[in-house]
């Protein structure tokens, strides 16, 4: 995450925010759903909320992404499925978690059909998209894990206890 720079500003927000929350979802697993509903009644009580559909397609996504997240109060993850199969979800993840660190941004995790147990060991699902991205990705995979064993220690939201 390249954009972050430190300030010797005495306030721990030294980024310019313009959301209150970054949604960090897996587009084809609750985008229709769960994320567009929570993205609706953020906006309806005029709560700034940043969704990716805000975004074009084409190589400075990346970029766009990573401004929108440094620019928001809050992220909330939402952990489905197939989150752990996009590269996209884990690099906006490690760049949620090292904001984080640098107490320059609260972090909420929804586990949407799936255990927080699931997300911190990387089992069922999660671990079927590790094996392909050990492959693929074999730099990026320790980060990756790191950071979702942190963000599933984090007090959030599971939906399957709620419904």
């Amino acid at each position: 995450m390249g954009n972050l720079q430190s300030s010797p500003s005495s306030s721990t927000t030294t980024l310019q925010e313009k959301y209150d929350v970054f949604l960090s979802f897996r587009g084809e697993d609750t985008r229709d759903g769960f994320t567009n509903n929570l993205y609706e009644a953020l906006s309806g009580k005029k709560i700034k909320t940043f969704m990716d559909d805000q975004l074009t397609r084409g190589d400075i996504i990346s970029q766009a992404l990573t401004e929108a997240i440094e620019e928001s109060k809050i992220s909330v993850i939402i952990f489905s499925k197939d989150y752990a199969s996009s590269k996209w979800c884990l690099r906006e993840l490690i760049d949620i978690m090292e904001l984080r660190k640098m107490n320059k941004q609260t972090v909420i995790p929804v586990f949407y059909g799936v255990e927080p147990s699931d997300v911190r060991n990387q089992t069922g699902s999660f671990k079927d998209s590790f094996v392909k991205h050990e492959i693929f990705f074999p730099d990026e995979v320790q980060k990756w894990r790191e950071a979702l064993k942190e963000a599933s220690l984090l007090s959030g939201h599971n939906s399957s206890v709620t419904r």
